[in-house]
């Protein structure tokens, strides 16, 4: 867990610990005092609700239970509701953050150009041809097949020129997420090339534009770096 999340829950924690104002309290044998709503009782045990969780304690450990309205309970569970609001609201706000900051990648020059390695659909890690001149993703049939693709459903809707000089009949697809060392970007249009003729010059795949639009990239040579910003 990073430090800012474990702060937030550090925080969160602590804005349930003292905001019982109204709550039923348990007091323990060992001195401790507990502080929730009572959610079940039996002559064995009590299920004690804190915050998002619960806790079940043995009547043997308790010394003393003291017990609020229900109009109370109702108001704290209100509060922890809008404590739990407030916390999701700094995490998305954090992630947003976090996502919003430059990344680089390392890519490779190789005979097919610039190669670096990509996650599609959370499922499957590959390597792709960087083609900033290629306007889709362009993906081979063993790629499509290893996403779990049903090829035999695909229309061709295009034709794509490939390096062999060959025009190609294409199907497209979209993928739900396209990952670029930790750079996302969701709902990406690709196309599946159904040609089953050999070597196309790249790969697995073309990473084009419909991917790199959502961000704003630097591709730097020398260095062999991508850097993404996310618009």
């Amino acid at each position: 867990m990073k430090i800012g999340q474990a702060l937030y829950c550090f925080l969160f924690f602590l804005s349930i610990l003292f905001s019982f104002a109204y709550a039923d309290t348990l007091k323990l044998k060992n001195g401790r005092s507990i502080e929730g709503i009572i959610k079940k009782e039996d002559a064995e045990s009590v299920d004690f609700e804190v915050g998002s969780g619960s806790v079940k304690f043995l009547k043997s450990e308790i010394a003393d239970i003291s017990k609020s309205s229900p109009k109370d309970s109702d108001s704290l569970r209100n509060r922890w509701q809008a404590d739990k609001l407030n916390f999701d609201n700094k995490l998305a706000k954090q992630k947003a953050e976090e996502e919003s900051k430059p990344r680089k990648a390392s890519f490779s020059h190789d005979a097919k150009g610039m190669t670096i390695g990509v996650t599609l659909n959370n499922k499957v890690e590959t390597t792709m041809v960087l083609d900033t001149g290629a306007s889709l993703i362009l993906l081979t049939r063993d790629t499509a097949n290893k996403l779990g693709i049903n090829l035999d459903k695909l229309k061709p809707d295009m034709k794509v020129q490939v390096a062999d000089g060959r025009s190609v009949e294409a199907a497209h697809i979209v993928l739900d997420s396209v990952i670029v060392e930790n750079s996302e970007a969701r709902n990406v249009d690709a196309s599946v090339l159904m040609d089953k003729k050999g070597d196309f010059g790249f790969g697995d795949g073309l990473l084009g534009m419909s991917f790199l639009k959502n961000f704003s990239f630097k591709i730097d040579q020398k260095e062999k770096k991508l850097t993404l910003e996310k618009l």
